[in-house]
């Protein structure tokens, strides 16, 4: 009976938020990135996971990593422990990068810039990651993204986003952000244009809709 009780709520809020589309899925909700609410809520949201989870897929790794959309700076902090990296980052919000220089990130370590046109150079990078960003851009938003974290990465680049626990496309939702909603398979596929080989494990986020999945992307 307990576990029906839960099925019957998972179904309830999944229909609930199923019907919440966005009025139009071609535009990417930001006005939120630019409050200091926001940047807030990033100062802890991962601690009980993928912070743990970036700094082991970045234990062995060496040279030069690039953070996307990093935020207010808060995992390039915390992997500042490991000194066979150099940690980079940048986000559309110059708010964001203000709260991450006011942690004591080099300035010329950050820049303020849209992860789907980017100025750094082809192979800057050994590495780069992005962590529950890519899933809020629109669908050409993700294979710009994509792409351009090929071009100028060498060797591995590792995204964390929310995959639907339906395992079925749900698409473009609204609850506190606008995101894509999709399965394991649609997000493998656009990961496989960019790169030649693709690796996906299970995060230990999860929500009530969706659960984290890595995907690992090689050169």
């Amino acid at each position: 009976m307990i576990e029906k009780n839960k099925n019957k709520t998972f179904n309830y809020i999944l229909n609930k938020y199923l019907n919440k589309k966005t009025i139009n899925p071609l535009k990417q909700d930001l006005d939120l990135y630019f409050t200091e609410g926001f940047a807030n809520v990033l100062e802890n949201w991962g601690e009980n996971h993928v912070w743990f989870e970036i700094q082991l897929l970045l234990a062995n790794c060496v040279g030069k990593v690039l953070d996307i959309a990093c935020g207010n700076g808060i995992v390039i902090k915390k992997l500042e422990i490991n000194p066979k990296i150099q940690v980079f980052g940048f986000d559309i919000s110059n708010l964001l990068i203000e709260h991450a220089i006011i942690k004591g990130i080099d300035k010329d370590k950050l820049k303020v810039m849209d992860a789907t046109n980017t100025d750094y150079p082809d192979l800057a990078f050994d590495y780069s990651y992005s962590i529950g960003s890519l899933e809020h851009f629109t669908e050409s938003g993700i294979v710009a993204f994509i792409a351009e974290s090929s071009r100028y990465t060498k060797t591995g680049s590792f995204h964390m986003i929310p995959v639907s626990r339906s395992e079925k496309n749900e698409g473009w939702i609204k609850l506190t952000q606008s995101y894509y909603n999709n399965s394991e398979t649609w997000w493998l596929e656009k990961f496989k244009k960019s790169f030649s080989f693709v690796i996906m494990i299970n995060s230990g986020w999860n929500d009530t809709i969706s659960n984290g999945r890595w995907y690992l992307c090689y050169k």
